[in-house]
């Protein structure tokens, strides 16, 4: 068994992590920046060690520096987290060419994951259906035939992208033969690959999400999530189960997840992403990673991820079968950025008022008197409600926002925008898309 877990992460997912380690008996190692030595993850574990100054890429993303942890604090087992390494498949072959337990896919799996094309290729195999576009990477010549056959608008993607990064939307031939250039060299600059895609662009999707455990053999659903409340390709607010789709849609979904999840050979905890419109449901990657978003899916299904991602690596089979949503659950982002112009925001946690209650779930890193660095995402807290039905899941979410206080004197979050979007007509009946924020603001 695991008996010494390294978490290479930071923030609220370290001590997410780090909580359930605990109560299954693992001692857990924080590793920190030296803008983080004072964080909660650090606090909070058995050991800690320093790996670098503030930058990531001379801490958090430095794997020599986070092997070298491994190797002093004795650790068997290293979880990724999500961002930085977790999808790094040179890091998972490190970390097993070392003795070391990844928790995580293997790493053929995760090189498969980040890269869209052959994820897509994957799924075609597996016959799970696809936004209509180009089967590879495409030149000018070959985008414009594409896009002229499937029609305008559509969107080019970076074959390496992720989170959001990577995607510009084309409208005409004459804005095709402007951006392929430009996006391949962002691609290039950002992910180290050139490579991008074409698609169909759909207007107003929804944004589903198929949450699943694999040991290997036996691959199980733990229901969906609906994600369609974004800002710049970018999660704001996710619900369990999606109050959008139907019985016999949600099967069909969930049966796609098992068929790529099969066909790739997974391994772990990983999310399978779709989206939705008007009844058609399209594959567009897999995150192999744990996500942001699970703790709604723990809240309606009563499964703790995060243990089975290390009983998985631990080698043991899974002895649950997958699990259908009970009642409903919504997660609200609570970022440190500037309310109007969205500009992060760092500085002193003056005043913190976390809310409770029945029902209520906070996961969080923050405390009073702690100072949000400028280095790292702006991800403040998730707090998470959960009810019988999504109307009562919102109004025990409006309660728990009103209580909510994260203040200092140059510290802002944005509290109060989630607070008109739990207000909108169109979140109370479903009726949003990805785009809606954008129409909203």
């Amino acid at each position: 068994m695991i008996k010494k877990l390294l978490i290479a992460n930071r923030g609220e997912i370290a001590v997410r992590i780090m909580r359930t380690a605990k109560e299954m008996g693992i001692k857990t190692v924080a590793v920190y920046s030296t803008a983080d030595k004072n964080s909660l993850h650090v606090e909070l574990a058995d050991e800690a060690i320093c790996i670098g100054p503030p930058k990531s890429l001379d801490s958090y993303l430095s794997i020599p520096n986070i092997m070298a942890a491994a190797e002093v604090t004795k650790a068997d087992a290293i979880h990724p987290g999500y961002g930085f390494l977790s999808e790094n498949p040179t890091f998972a072959k490190i970390v097993h060419a070392s003795g070391i337990k990844f928790v995580g896919p293997p790493p053929e799996v995760i090189e498969l994951s980040g890269d869209k094309l052959k994820a897509k290729e994957m799924a075609k195999q597996a016959n799970v259906p696809m936004v209509p576009g180009s089967d590879g990477a495409v030149a000018l010549m070959d985008a414009k035939e594409i896009a002229n056959e499937i029609g305008y608008p559509t969107v080019l993607k970076a074959a390496a992208g992720g989170g959001g990064r990577g995607i510009r939307i084309v409208r005409d031939d004459r804005e095709l033969s402007e951006t392929i250039q430009t996006a391949m060299s962002e691609a290039k600059s950002a992910f180290g690959d050139d490579r991008v895609y074409i698609e169909k662009f759909l207007t107003n999707p929804k944004h589903i999400e198929v949450q699943i455990l694999s040991d290997g053999k036996n691959i199980i659903t733990l229901g969906e999530r609906e994600c369609s409340i974004q800002r710049r390709h970018q999660k704001l607010i996710e619900e369990a189960p999606s109050n959008s789709i139907n019985d016999k849609e949600r099967e069909k979904l969930y049966q796609y997840a098992i068929a790529f999840a099969k066909e790739i050979n997974y391994v772990g905890a990983g999310t399978v992403e779709f989206l939705y419109v008007d009844g058609d449901s399209y594959f567009i990657e897999i995150n192999a990673r744990i996500q942001v978003e699970h703790p709604v899916t723990e809240m309606t299904t009563g499964i703790d991820i995060v243990k089975h991602q290390l009983l998985i690596a631990d080698g043991e089979s899974l002895n649950i079968d997958s699990k259908k949503p009970k009642g409903y659950a919504i997660e609200c982002r609570i970022n440190a950025e500037d309310p109007v112009s969205f500009m992060p925001s760092v500085g002193a946690v003056e005043k913190l008022r976390l809310p409770g209650g029945f029902g209520i779930r906070v996961d969080t890193h923050l405390y009073q008197g702690y100072t949000v660095p400028q280095y790292y995402d702006s991800l403040l807290a998730k707090i998470i409600a959960y009810a019988d039905t999504k109307e009562e899941a919102i109004k025990r979410m409006q309660r728990a926002l009103e209580e909510a206080k994260i203040e200092g004197a140059s510290l802002k979050s944005n509290i109060d925008l989630h607070k008109k979007i739990l207000d909108t007509t169109e979140f109370k009946k479903s009726e949003h898309h990805v785009r809606f924020l954008e129409s909203m603001l």
